[in-house]
């Protein structure tokens, strides 16, 4: 069963009743995988810098300022509540990247926050923070496919512009 989410800059809902802040604006289609586990613990870090405006897994271009993280095995376009454990600090992120791979991998880093929810878990100075990861809506693991931009030939008659449907 799909149920539609819709995250906005200041408010989104899963279904009727759930509502939850992100600074995100994009639609996403979440369906039930009773197989993947709903909660996880371990420990989060966050994308460096230098990964802002690259395109992610999932064909998203990373935004440093939005609610995005990566997890190696859910779904892209999973909807995630990660809680800061030692400060009880908790932010809704989206899955849009696979990661965490390389040194922090075997650490036992399970996912990989931006910055900006980082900072929202108070994570920035340490860099690392013990987390619990909960389920809130899964993703149907679909790319993402920007739709192109049509610049119609005309110009138009008030402003010498082409005009952009």
């Amino acid at each position: 069963m799909k149920t539609a989410v819709h995250i906005s800059p200041r408010i989104g809902v899963i279904g009727t009743a759930v509502f939850f802040a992100l600074i995100s604006t994009f639609s996403i289609y979440a369906e039930d995988a009773p197989k993947r586990p709903k909660t996880q613990i371990g420990d989060a870090t966050f994308y460096a810098p230098h990964f802002q405006d690259h395109k992610t897994a999932s064909g998203r271009i990373f935004d440093k300022n939005k609610a995005m993280a990566a997890h190696r095995t859910y779904p892209f376009g999973t909807v995630v509540r990660v809680t800061n454990l030692n400060n009880g600090r908790s932010v809704n992120v989206v899955i849009v990247d696979r990661g965490p791979y390389g040194k922090n991998r075997r650490a036992g880093v399970i996912i990989d926050v931006s910055p900006s929810a980082a900072e929202r878990l108070g994570m920035l100075k340490r860099g690392k923070a013990k987390v619990r990861l909960e389920v809130l809506a899964w993703g149907n693991g679909e790319r993402f496919k920007e739709v192109p931009k049509v610049v119609d030939e005309a110009k138009n008659s008030d402003h010498g512009q082409p005009r952009i449907r």
